[in-house]
Parts: structure tokens; sequence; C-alpha cells
């Protein structure tokens, strides 16, 4: 799986907004980076080169995705950590960032509550969420592949976790249950390049939690075939372009 989405999803879908994120953390001119749900590592080697003189942790729970991780980015320390119960001493970092990972996190006022506790005082945390998944042309155009593919009991991934946690304001409530200040809250929408439909439809099919579920339905070449043919048809032939849009939060504790 971690080649299968670094391969195919990384460029397309979360470079872009890696890109954005290091940018982010550079202005902020931190000197100890923790990263949580790292995942194959295109956000620490973009904080790696924007902000060379910070020492970067780089941490994931799955250990697959550490071990791959590693190899891409071998600049930053790694290490595998539940962000639930952070393996780091009180105040240790002054920033923390997290790309397209809280929606994964089963607590996540826990979580946050974990990100300030490690953060010294004054620190930030810096992480996007996906929008709804009606926002995501890729996403949307896979759902309605599964959806044709599975008419009665389609999976329901994409729209239920990393779309599922989609209204800023329960983010921004999230955050000041774990006492957290909003100082930045931004909608953005960047532009996704793709070789073909197929390859992102390869990507998810394979390199995301939605191989499981068609697997667990009987999944097959058939299945990919419908799916592939809803995306090509919603997306175009050939290259490919799509919109995608996230939400950008930056917090001090």
């Amino acid at each position: 799986m971690p080649a299968a989405y670094e391969q195919y999803l990384v460029p397309v879908v979360f470079r872009p907004f890696a890109d954005d994120l290091a940018a982010r953390a550079s202005a902020l001119r931190p000197r100890r980076i923790l990263e949580l749900a790292a995942g194959t590592g295109v956000l620490t080697s973009g904080l790696l080169a924007a902000v060379p003189s910070a020492e970067v942790t780089a941490t994931d729970l799955n250990e697959a995705m550490v071990a791959f991780g590693s190899s891409r980015a071998p600049g930053a320390v790694w290490q595998q950590a539940d962000a639930q119960r952070l393996p780091f001493q009180d105040g240790g970092f002054d920033l923390v960032v997290c790309q397209f990972g809280v929606m994964f996190f089963p607590d996540r006022v826990a979580a946050f509550t974990e990100v300030r506790r490690v953060l010294a005082p004054g620190g930030r945390f810096l992480f996007n969420t996906w929008g709804p998944i009606g926002t995501h042309a890729f996403g949307a155009a896979l759902q309605a592949g599964l959806e044709r593919a599975y008419p009665v009991d389609p999976p329901r991934f994409l729209p239920t976790v990393p779309h599922g946690y989609a209204d800023p304001a329960v983010v921004a409530a999230d955050l000041a249950a774990a006492g957290f200040a909003v100082e930045e809250q931004q909608e953005l929408t960047l532009e996704g390049r793709a070789a073909s439909a197929a390859d992102v439809a390869t990507g998810f099919l394979t390199g995301t939690p939605v191989r499981a579920a068609v697997e667990e339905r009987g999944g097959g070449p058939a299945v990919r075939a419908t799916v592939v043919g809803e995306m090509t048809a919603r997306l175009g032939p050939g290259p490919v372009a799509a919109p995608m849009t996230a939400y950008v939060f930056q917090a001090s504790a």
C-alpha cells in the first residue's frame, strides 16, 4: 500500500498541499518540528527543504509508513507514534504539523490536547483537513465509480473518513476544547494533475483503505474497470487536472 500511495496519489493529491504547509511552516521559523501522520514523507521532505535549520521528528501510527517514509526523507528522525499518546516530553517542540491526518484520530480533542502538551508556550499547531467530498473532483469521481460498481452497498471510506471532518466550525471547536486559540483558518483550493484517471483510480484502489473495502465485497478486474470508466467519463481521457479543496488551520498553544 505505501508504494502505490506514493506512486499514484502523492504527486497528484498530496504534494500540492504539502508545498503549501511547508511554506507556512517556514514563515514561523521553528527550531523543533514534530510531524504527525507523516505517511510516506511528502510533507517531511518539504519541511526539511523549507526549514533546513530545524530538527524534524516525523511520526506515523502505521509501521509500514514509517519504514517507507524514513527511506524517502532520511533527514528527519522517524518513529512510530500514536497521536493520542505521544511519546515526547512536555514543551519539546515549537511547531507540530499534520497533513490530512487529524480526520483519522478516533478522539480528536484528546489528540489535540496531546499536541498542546508537547508544544512549548506560544508554539503553533499547523494542519489541514479535506473539505466535503464534493469539493474534491478526484475523490468525488472515485466515489461515483464505487457507487456504480456497488449500487447496494458501496464503500463509504472516502466520504466518512478523509472527508468526514469537513466542518471548519467543528474543527475550531475541537481546538478550543483542547486549549488552543485559532490564529488562522483558510479554505484553500489547489489543482491536482495526473497522467490519467486510471492512475488515480489505481492509487485509491490499491494504496488506501478503499482496497480492503473492495476486497471484502469481492472486488476484481470488473470493479476496477467500472471505477476507471466512471472516473474517465467525469474527468476526461489522457492527462487530467482537477480542483481539490481543503481547510488550513494554524492554532497557538
